[in-house]
């Protein structure tokens, strides 16, 4: 009698679960490449410590109902490339570091989560803050042996038919073999290419497919490769959180069967890279702003809709703590651009009037961006081996060297010295086995919790959303 009505409960359990899975339309898929655990738990402790707390402040992402955590090493790899975990992200395959939508053989082609939504009848976008022929976003419309074939992968995009995308541009957008550029292709296939929020407002909107692309001004200064990072943004720059509000009315234009988005925080791992602690903390916020805006979307459709949140890897080696038990992220707060910008603005400073380029006019700016001096305080080493970086660009200038190179030295050493005084330090510039966070809301998404490894979430998603699994 007991076993018949533990059979029972299961049976109206599964029925519950199946009725709740076929009422999903709408599917956010967020990705935020290089997030690892700690890059959230950085992120939460600098806000309490903004507060004067010790402890964390806790962001959306981390307060969704359903947390697992997830592995991310690859086909041939105990540590993950962005293409693999893309990959495995996207298609529910592992393969070869370095290979995009294809098995490790690097010949089979293995379809993604966005293609099952597409042939489910669902619109589908895909999006990003980095190129859009990057490996994350790639990982779910291209099949190529390598994710360096920036090209090949503009291709696929343009043959994908996918509703909408989104990001800095293409990555290379011409050849040299003559061949139409990939904005011609992709007009070519049908695509409206707008650049900016406001012009994808005044004609984006009314499209058949779209193509959402960050200013040709901002592309050139910084190579069509990403759009500014959080901290250097000014009012006129295409954001995530734009990117996103873009999609969900693009998107839900084009079908009523609801749809699939996916959007990826890719200068996480950009900034993580360089070992840029205050402006990764801030990409992360950055990303959190955009879930946000899924998550009101989420809040009008709840039966409807799931949000899933992860990563691809973790990046850096990001551990708080030096040795010292104490932590001081509150001092973060005092960088105000990232370090490829004080890179920028100084070369600038000194090509516009090198005379006039004085270890005081470095200071200053040291002072006005970082917080040296003004919220900082370095000790006399620190001081040391600014001053010393400072006497290689003073001979630089002097014998005709290369200015640049000392400039930038400079701002190596000043990123060093901020996460010494937070007391973060990093394994390495590049990415770790650490593990990645899932986070995630909304009907059937508990299956989600616990550990898990990476191929399990698309073929998950789809499960629930009534996608066909190929």
């Amino acid at each position: 009698m007991q076993h018949r009505f533990f059979s029972t409960l299961i049976g109206l359990a599964l029925v519950l679960t199946a009725m709740a899975q076929a009422q999903v339309k709408y599917v956010f898929y967020f990705i935020g490449d290089g997030m690892g655990v700690n890059q959230i738990n950085v992120t939460e402790t600098y806000l309490a410590a903004l507060k004067g707390q010790i402890g964390y402040e806790p962001i959306l992402m981390s307060s969704l109902p359903v947390v697992g955590m997830v592995n991310t090493y690859s086909a041939t790899n105990g540590v993950t490339d962005s293409a693999a975990g893309g990959t495995a992200l996207a298609t529910g395959h592992k393969t070869k570091n370095g290979a995009i939508g294809v098995l490790a053989d690097l010949e089979t082609p293995v379809s993604s989560i966005a293609a099952w939504a597409q042939k489910a009848g669902k619109a589908v976008g895909v999006a990003t803050n980095v190129a859009i022929t990057h490996a994350t976003p790639a990982s779910f419309y291209g099949h190529r042996a390598s994710r360096q074939m920036y090209f090949e992968l503009g291709q696929d995009l343009c043959h994908s038919g996918y509703d909408f995308f989104a990001g800095s541009d293409f990555h290379k957008p011409y050849t040299k073999e003559g061949q139409p550029s990939l904005h011609q292709q992709a007009t070519d296939a049908g695509y409206t290419i707008v650049k900016g929020y406001k012009e994808y407002m005044k004609r984006g909107r009314k499209a058949d497919k779209v193509i959402l692309l960050q200013s040709d001004e901002q592309n050139r200064k910084l190579d069509s490769d990403h759009l500014p990072y959080a901290l250097d943004q000014t009012k006129d720059d295409l954001t995530l959180e734009q990117i996103v509000r873009a999609g969900i009315n693009f998107l839900s234009s084009k079908s009523t069967d609801g749809f699939f988005f996916q959007i990826e925080g890719g200068m996480i791992d950009y900034a993580c890279h360089r070992n840029d602690i205050g402006n990764a903390i801030n990409e992360v916020l950055d990303l959190d702003k955009a879930v946000k805006v899924a998550y009101e979307f989420y809040q009008q459709h709840p039966d409807e809709t799931i949000i899933v949140i992860s990563a691809d890897h973790e990046t850096g080696g990001l551990v708080m703590g030096r040795g010292a038990y104490e932590l001081h992220t509150d001092l973060l707060r005092y960088q105000r651009r990232s370090i490829d910008e004080l890179k920028w603005l100084l070369n600038q400073q000194y090509q516009r009037a090198p005379k006039k380029f004085t270890y005081a006019a470095v200071q200053a700016q040291l002072r006005n961006l970082m917080g040296f001096g003004a919220g900082i305080t370095l000790t006399d080493k620190q001081q040391e081996r600014i001053q010393d970086r400072w006497q290689g660009i003073e001979r630089a200038m002097q014998e005709g060297g290369k200015v640049t190179d000392r400039i930038n030295d400079l701002c190596e050493t000043a990123k060093h010295i901020l996460s010494e005084t937070a007391m973060i330090s990093w394994a390495s510039g590049g990415h770790s086995n650490g593990y990645v966070p899932v986070y995630a809301v909304g009907p059937g998404t508990e299956v989600f919790q616990g550990r898990i490894d990476n191929i399990e979430i698309a073929p998950a998603m789809a499960k629930i959303a009534g996608y066909t699994v190929e």
